[in-house]
């Protein structure tokens, strides 16, 4: 199972155990070929291995991580998604997707290869500037999405932009 993060710690105890606490959890599935279930970013809190193709990663609270899906049968590819999602405490609002559990709070949901792949060239960019994805302002997640539905470019992300982001996010604290 290859994914793009590098910050994992195993988790001891049972599954349920993971379910008590107030952290994001992911549930990913490997079959190579068929089902691939991925996080592409993000800063992984927990990690438990279940078994040979599935695992579930989990976030803490105000984290941002980029989830993919991709599925496929006989006939070739039945899904493909990424969703880029703020990890919310339990008491705040929030959408559900399969294998998520509590939900998150989505800041982009695209659907179809070549806007998934769009995406994914998004994050590589940013990742060439020296910027985390998982640290990019959570409006310009919300910017590639609205842009990619609409069939045009997103703007691409900036240092100077991201330097706004980071003041504003002190300024509100």
């Amino acid at each position: 199972m290859t994914s793009e993060h590098h910050h994992t710690r195993p988790v001891t105890g049972t599954r349920n155990d993971l379910s008590t606490c107030a952290l994001t959890h992911v549930e990913l599935l490997w079959i190579e070929g068929k089902i691939e279930y991925w996080i592409r970013f993000g800063r992984v809190a927990k990690e438990q291995i279940l078994d040979r193709h599935r695992r579930i990663v989990s976030f803490a609270p105000g984290s941002v991580f980029a989830l993919v899906r991709w599925r496929s049968n006989d006939y070739g590819t039945v899904l493909s998604r990424i969703d880029i999602l703020r990890a919310v405490h339990p008491s705040e609002p929030h959408q559900t997707l399969p294998c998520v559990r509590q939900g998150g709070k989505s800041l982009l949901r695209l659907t179809g290869w070549p806007k998934v792949q769009q995406v994914l060239q998004a994050t590589d960019t940013i990742k060439a500037l020296g910027i985390d994805p998982a640290d990019v302002a959570q409006d310009y997640w919300r910017h590639v999405h609205n842009r990619i539905a609409a069939g045009q470019t997103p703007r691409a992300y900036t240092i100077e932009r991201h330097t706004a982001w980071i003041k504003r996010r002190k300024a509100g604290q």
